[in-house]
């Protein structure tokens, strides 16, 4: 089995070890069926409904068996993000409506299309709508993309909202604030939660409990609070990132702001949060809590939440990676069967095919897993899957907790920001093994905490399947406010600008004001330079402009022969300093590089080619694009 793996060389190991409690397996799909999904469903009778993003309806019938056979039911569809059946009708949500698909002769083709709700478009490409998700009452929510124009953009009425719509029609605005809501859903106990990606205004990825009136952050959205319908009185001059507030603090300020109840550090957990399910019985020791996909990174996520002091807040982990596509829609099915639809036209992902349908199982075996994380007024309470080996599990340097934070701030994404390094001072074991109390001084409000762990083994001698979990703070049992100071209020933000002797931004004084040749290189959607060779003399004097108007973040890095997936993983392994550094290792592999571009933004460096002749790769070490987002250097001989 092939891994694609969005970390260092050592997790692969962990991948294949995954495949020992939680097994993939393929679904076959015909040659002459593009399955890029859109969403899935299951009907009456257990078969399972795929929209695609190619406007198609697909029926599959015995779909775990290993002849599944397809019906295309209907097409002509406009990208339709999600399906749902129910009262014996299929309900998608396309670009522009709502619509509800009838088979009037149970002949597998549908018969009507009816428009149960539509709403304009401006035509831009990031419009996409997704849902729906029906209410206990029969009520369906939908979520609306925002356009992108360089920013966010709600270029048309409730961009950035989810909606609830009735069967007959009528459309209620519920919340607001959301960039790029593909993932929507309820947990264990019937609330409502969306998933978020990185972005203007959104640091990172995160899921956020929403109720009625809610704002979740990107401020685009506001603009139709003048409506009468709006359950929401803000304005979009009612948010100022000059202020230097992570969300959290602007949450504490402003009452209708809702702060993450999970964050997904970026890259460290994934790049593109996707859809939500809840964890039946029968799949292992996890029961209730959260599997949470990932577009970009092509695996899922485990999340477990808890409500102190009325507010929802909790953990993530990482969970099974090795899917073959970007993860899109998660659906169970029979017998605790995970079925995933995947994509990656457009959206770039680590698993190399464009499209399927893959399901995960149970193998039966139990995992030597961190099986939640619980907060204390003191620290926090670490429950295991297995018991503990009281000696490693016992001791405070086998923890190593992390806390930091994100800018909330119209710019594209954030580093993480005012990080510190708790200090474990004191573990108890409980009585039975199975659990550890952490005393650590001054958790804080608003904070991630990374929780590793190290050299802790179970009873038995096995060791941790992973090794570390997020937890977000919102609230603290017992407490009413912070006991460790915050940063400053009122702090500058500034773009991050990567100074290194491999990055010249100015013509160096010996050129004379000469230059040999001027590279101009830029970006394409689907995580790709829009030039893919260059030739150069060797040692000529060379300006390179680099020109990212992609919707995502991109850098440029020159390096030696050979070396571009070693580049890439240490790239990677700058863990919470990546966004920080720019994703720039320090490395005498790296020759010469640009800054990290967010969307929009340029560069331009000079340097001067290598003497030795042969071909250089330049890469976006970005997590997640070195795969496909590749060129090279053909230095020449001099004549």
């Amino acid at each position: 089995m092939i891994l694609y793996v969005q970390t260092a060389f050592g997790q692969e190991a962990i991948g294949l070890a995954q495949s020992a409690y939680y097994s993939i397996s393929a679904m076959p799909i015909p040659e002459d069926v593009q399955l890029e999904v859109g969403g899935l469903t299951f009907n009456a009778e257990k078969d399972l409904v795929v929209c695609t993003r190619r406007g198609e309806v697909w029926h599959i019938k015995n779909p775990s068996s290993s002849a599944p056979v397809f019906t295309r039911i209907a097409h002509g569809l406009h990208e339709p993000l999600g399906i749902a059946y129910r009262g014996g009708a299929y309900y998608t949500t396309q670009r522009a409506e709502l619509t509800k698909l009838v088979d009037l002769d149970d002949d597998l083709k549908i018969d009507r299309y009816e428009c149960v709700r539509s709403w304009g478009l401006a035509g831009n490409y990031h419009e996409y709508s997704y849902g729906p998700e029906f209410l206990p009452n029969g009520d369906m929510l939908l979520t609306l993309n925002l356009g992108w124009i360089g920013g966010g953009a709600s270029l048309s009425e409730w961009r950035g909202w989810m909606i609830k719509v009735s069967p007959n029609g009528e459309m209620h605005p519920f919340a607001a604030g959301m960039r790029s809501p593909a993932g929507f859903g309820f947990n264990a106990g019937g609330d409502i939660f969306y998933t978020e990606n990185q972005g203007d205004w959104v640091g990172s990825g995160r899921m956020t409990h929403l109720e009625l009136g809610d704002f979740a952050g990107h401020p685009e959205s506001l603009k139709w609070t003048d409506r009468s319908e709006s359950p929401i009185d803000l304005t979009p001059a009612d948010i100022d990132d000059a202020k230097g507030w992570s969300l959290y603090e602007y949450g504490q300020k402003v009452e209708a702001v809702k702060a993450p109840s999970v964050w997904f550090p970026h890259t460290l957990m994934g790049i593109s949060t996707s859809d939500l399910v809840v964890i039946p019985e029968g799949f292992g020791p996890f029961t209730g809590q959260l599997l949470v996909g990932d577009q970009g990174h092509s695996k899922l996520m485990r999340v477990f939440q808890e409500k102190i002091n009325g507010v929802y807040q909790g953990v993530c982990f990482p969970f099974r990676d090795g899917f073959s596509s970007g993860i899109l829609r998660l659906e169970w099915g029979e017998d605790q069967t995970l079925f995933v639809g995947m994509t990656n036209r457009g959206w770039a992902s680590t698993g190399k095919d464009p499209f399927g349908i893959e399901r995960l199982k149970w193998t039966g075996m139990v995992t030597f897993e961190m099986q939640r994380i619980n907060i204390a007024s003191d620290g926090f309470e670490i429950h295991f899957t297995e018991e503990v080996d009281r000696i490693s599990a016992s001791d405070p340097t086998s923890y190593s907790i992390t806390d930091f934070t994100y800018k909330y701030h119209h710019l594209y994404g954030s580093p993480a920001i005012n990080t510190e390094q708790r200090t474990v001072y004191k573990v108890e074991l409980a009585q039975d093994g199975k659990s550890a109390h952490l005393y650590v001084e001054g958790l804080r409000k608003g904070y991630i905490n990374e929780v590793r762990l190290k050299n802790i083994k179970s009873s038995r001698g096995k060791a941790l399947l992973h090794t570390v979990g997020y937890y977000t703070i919102n609230e603290i049992p017992g407490s009413e406010q912070n006991t460790h100071q915050q940063h400053q209020k009122g702090e500058p933000i500034v773009e991050i600008d990567i100074r290194s002797s491999k990055r010249i931004t100015s013509i160096p004084d010996s050129w004379n004001n000469v230059v040999d040749q001027t590279v101009t290189i830029g970006t394409k959607p689907g995580m790709l330079y829009d030039t893919e060779e260059v030739r150069v003399r060797a040692g000529s004097k060379i300006k390179w402009v680099f020109n990212n108007p992609d919707d995502m973040m991109h850098n440029l890095l020159i390096v030696h022969p050979g070396s571009a997936d070693q580049v890439a993983a240490e790239a990677i392994n700058l863990g919470l300093l990546g966004q920080e550094k720019g994703y720039i290792p320090n490395s005498d592999l790296v020759l010469f590089h640009t800054n990290l571009l967010v969307p929009g933004a340029s560069d331009i460096i000079y340097f001067q080619a290598p003497t030795i002749s042969g071909a250089y790769p330049f890469v976006c070490t970005f997590p997640g694009h070195a795969t496909f987002m590749r060129g090279v250097i053909q230095v020449t001989p001099q004549k």
